[in-house]
């Protein structure tokens, strides 16, 4: 009887385990063909051509204004850039990556004589996340919700243009 119990209870767990919900989803929706973020309207659009598939409130760095300039100063990069990289163990729950920063970023923070900074990332709010946190909070990146970088993760591909405007 026994064994029979411990069967019972494997086949309980395995089917309690399979009802709980995974971070990664699936997509198959018309492609992402654009990212657009727009700082000063705390907005991020996922783009098919013209057409606007989902749009995002966001965060930014925790200094908003102008263009990531160097490493430390809590601006979020402006201009044209890619979808470079995906983190599915991200401290901040799930993440894509900007290809911040390109040959232009690098070579005027060095006549400043600083690192341009890097590791630009779209992600979540992660459980560090506290409630009631001011809207631009991250180092320089562009913070979503939990559920919201789900989404994103899964229409956008490595490879996607994603464009930062003031």
């Amino acid at each position: 009887m026994t064994f029979f119990r411990a069967i019972l209870v494997g086949v309980a767990l395995a089917a309690l385990s399979a009802c709980g919900s995974s971070k990664f989803q699936t997509y198959d929706g018309p492609e992402v063909t654009r990212v657009v973020v727009d700082k000063s309207g705390r907005q991020l659009y996922l783009l098919n051509g013209s057409a606007i598939l989902e749009s995002y409130d966001i965060g930014l760095g925790f200094a908003p204004e102008g263009h990531k300039e160097m490493e430390g100063d809590g601006r979020t990069p402006e201009g044209h850039y890619w979808i470079d990289k995906r983190n599915p163990n991200s401290l901040y729950h799930l993440s894509v990556g900007i290809s911040y920063p390109d040959p232009r970023d690098r070579q005027a923070a060095e006549v400043r004589g600083r690192p341009p900074g890097g590791d630009i990332f779209i992600h979540g709010r992660g459980p560090s996340y506290l409630r009631g946190s001011p809207q631009d909070w991250t180092a320089g990146c562009i913070a979503v919700t939990d559920d919201e970088i789900e989404r994103i993760y899964a229409m956008v591909r490595d490879g996607t243009p994603i464009s930062i405007y003031p």
